[in-house]
């Protein structure tokens, strides 16, 4: 089946695309669609292990099954903090 997957942040960078369409088999997983990502798209691999997958607006582990059809979304891990002027916040009290 081919399942299109929507790609977030760092992900959609490293692909240069906002979406993706990969062929699944029937009863694939969420790791099996890690696993072909990485093979189609080999930038992925390493963001792909440390990313949440979203399957149908919901956080999916690894044994869940990709119906086809479903919504599928790779959302990388984010960081951040506080911007300047609340670190300068911090340092001057």
């Amino acid at each position: 089946m081919t399942t299109r997957v929507r790609l977030f942040a760092r992900a959609r960078d490293l692909a240069g695309a906002e979406a993706l369409s990969v062929e699944l088999p029937p009863r694939a997983t969420v790791a099996d669609l890690r696993r072909a990502l990485a093979k189609e798209v080999p930038a992925l691999a390493g963001l792909l292990e440390r990313s949440a997958v979203g399957v149908n607006e919901e956080y999916a582990v690894d044994d869940t099954l990709i119906p086809a059809g479903a919504e599928v979304a790779i959302i990388p891990p984010v960081s951040g903090g506080a911007d300047a002027s609340a670190k300068r916040r911090e340092t001057n009290t």
